[in-house]
């Protein structure tokens, strides 16, 4: 059983904020659901205060379109379930509002307005998708209609202070509402913490994967002098020994102008990518899969970025493994054909669950995810899950190439 987590578009790794504002709007969702069992006998029996246009309002725009809310958290869309908030706030207005024209002025009942009895999940309908001014505004303009209303319709029978009720109501409801505007305020920064953290990570990880390639390039250069020069005592001046300190010149040029080449062949490539292997375990087992096929006068090439890129992604995944998988055994696959590169790093150890990962945990989704993401044609695939080992699969594919 594998399980896969590479679905993620980008920057959707640790979107806490969407995850709670799902989890209230179900919760707020339930709430209507709920009010609207336990309210409808009062709310058939005192249809007869208001014109019938408004009790069918309330019946399908307000519980409806809190239910709806919760329908909709479901969705993928972050967009749409804060439309579905908003309306579910809006029409609870509304319809408080719109109650003194609705209301025959000559009825009263003790029961009062049976909006009254849930102003605070409205509004928390509105905390969970506004922000915190206009939050504040819907819960006074909604505590403020519905008691009056209920001042004036209970008057013949009860005497209760309105100013009382009211203040009553805005502190009671304003417990929530602040609760959840808190608790949305605390993701935001978690999330906006996070996504400062993998900025800082993955350009770390960026300086380190380029000081490192240059170190192995300087030395590359190196030897690739020492070996034109005892090719030419050796061999003297024969075609292979021309091509090969045209190479060497081509490469001191690209140091001296202080840049790295743009492209490098398929010896180069494994070479980079078997020392990314070796510095991290000099003993691991690295197989080549190379299509020697392709080794005349113009081998393969492959753009340096990405030989850098799976490199630095490739010494991350052993590092996990052998720091994680336990008493394992680590091996690497480099399979390299013209326009693609593929490295496997396999091991046999405990796995884990990728769902179960820590949000704080950036090894797999800044070193490994994040910098193949970044990489044009670069690809990532993770299979792993409790006791059957872990495969990383690394890739680069050249679109031109089919």
């Amino acid at each position: 059983m594998s399980v896969e987590n590479d679905a993620l578009p980008v920057g959707q790794e640790h979107r806490s904020l969407d995850r709670l504002i799902r989890m209230f709007a179900r919760f707020v969702s339930t709430g209507y659901l709920v009010y609207f069992v336990l309210l409808l006998p009062e709310l058939r029996r005192t249809a007869y205060l208001t014109s019938p246009w408004w009790t069918w309002f309330c019946v399908i725009a307000v519980f409806g379109s809190g239910i709806v809310f919760g329908v909709v958290s479901f969705s993928k869309n972050i967009t749409l379930i804060r439309y579905a908030g908003s309306l579910a706030a809006l029409t609870y207005l509304v319809a408080a509002l719109s109650w003194w024209f609705a209301w025959d002025d000559t009825l009263f009942d003790k029961g009062g307005n049976f909006l009254s009895a849930f102003p605070g999940l409205a509004t928390l309908a509105a905390a969970t998708v506004w922000p915190p001014i206009p939050v504040f505004i819907h819960l006074g303009t909604a505590l403020l209609s519905v008691q009056l209303s209920n001042y004036v319709l209970r008057e013949p029978f009860m005497t209760n202070p309105f100013v009382a009720d009211l203040l009553f109501g805005i502190m009671f409801c304003t417990i929530f509402v602040a609760a959840t505007l808190a608790a949305l305020r605390t993701a935001r920064i978690l999330d906006a913490t996070i996504s400062r953290t993998q900025d800082d990570a993955a350009g770390s990880a960026a300086a380190e994967a380029r000081a490192v390639e240059r170190e192995r390039f300087d030395a590359l250069i190196h030897d690739g002098v020492m070996s034109s020069l005892l090719s030419v005592t050796r061999q003297g001046r024969t075609q292979s020994v021309v091509k090969q300190a045209r190479s060497t010149l081509h490469q001191l040029d690209s140091l001296r102008a202080n840049s790295t080449p743009t492209v490098v062949d398929m010896t180069e490539a494994i070479a980079q990518l078997r020392a990314a292997a070796t510095d991290i375990d000099d003993s691991v087992t690295v197989v080549i899969d190379a299509d020697r096929a392709c080794d005349g006068d113009e081998p393969p090439t492959y753009p340096s970025d990405a030989v850098r890129a799976i490199g630095a992604a490739l010494a991350e995944a052993l590092r996990n493994s052998i720091l994680h998988a336990g008493a394992a055994e680590q091996s690497v696959t480099i399979a390299a054909r013209p326009g693609s590169l593929r490295v496997s790093v396999v091991d046999d150890g405990v796995g884990f669950d990728q769902s179960a990962v820590p949000p704080h945990r950036l090894g797999v989704a800044v070193s490994i995810r994040g910098r193949l993401r970044q990489l044009s044609g670069g690809s990532s695939h993770i299979i792993s899950s409790p006791g059957t080992g872990t495969t990383v699969q690394l890739a680069w594919h050249d679109g031109a190439v089919t």
